[in-house]
């Protein structure tokens, strides 16, 4: 039997499989594909945070967090550099703590 998946996957998921009796076919791609695949990634993780549910969400979330942080590596930057601008974007715009839902601006312009 054959199951296609052709996606990205974490590093270690070629053993893992060979442990279970399986044969995977990967392939390494070149960082202009990687980095397609890591943007492919990202979206399927943000689904899936998006239908979790509470008791599943924070590990969604954490690989949600490895995808950011493997884009930043390509920008050769770390999770820590994105954390930080974070941090600056809060002191500047706030966060999202007062749930503040904006409908619309009226200007005089």
């Amino acid at each position: 039997m054959e199951q296609i998946y052709n996606k990205l996957v974490r590093d270690n998921i070629p053993e893992i499989i060979e442990s279970n009796g399986e044969k995977p076919i990967i392939s390494i791609l070149d960082d202009n594909r990687y980095k397609e695949e890591l943007e492919k990634k990202l979206y399927e993780e943000y689904l899936e945070v998006i239908d979790s549910s509470y008791s599943s969400r924070i590990e969604e979330l954490a690989d949600m967090l490895e995808v950011i942080s493997a884009l930043a590596k390509l920008e050769d930057k770390t999770l820590d550099d994105v954390v930080e601008v974070a941090k600056e974007k809060v002191k500047k715009r706030g966060a999202f703590d007062k749930k503040i839902f904006l409908e619309k601006v009226i200007s005089d312009k």
